[in-house]
């Protein structure tokens, strides 16, 4: 089963994204960039739903920086959902490597297809 991780400070967001993608992925969660980066590392997801705005040391773009980065991880599908919307936040998140960019609040269900979209190619 292709694995997934919800990356939000927000539980009621990871569950919205959980319930939304029912049972057709293996669902990992985490709450801070350190968790996500732990996780992608010894778990190695093949998609990362990740917000920009966390708690803690590391933010979403910097998880996605480390991700990018390093050869063994790169591979790995980034989807940011963030509540920064503006042009240079959505250019910011392009540059550094996100596959897709969802600005909340998002449609759920536009978010799984586009989950879909990105593990079929």
């Amino acid at each position: 089963m292709t694995r997934i991780l919800l990356v939000d400070d927000h539980s009621d967001i990871r569950r919205l994204i959980r319930i939304t993608l029912g049972k057709a992925f293996e669902v990992l969660e985490a709450e801070d960039g350190t968790t996500a980066l732990e996780i992608v590392r010894q778990q190695r997801p093949a998609l990362v739903v990740l917000d920009v705005m966390m708690p803690g040391a590391i933010d979403g773009l910097q998880v996605l920086d480390v991700i990018k980065a390093d050869p063994e991880l790169a591979g790995t599908r980034v989807i940011m959902v963030t509540a920064r919307g503006q042009a240079s936040d959505y250019e910011d998140g392009m540059r550094r490597g996100s596959d897709s960019y969802f600005i909340k609040p998002f449609s759920p269900l536009q978010l799984v297809a586009a989950i879909k979209e990105l593990l079929a190619s």
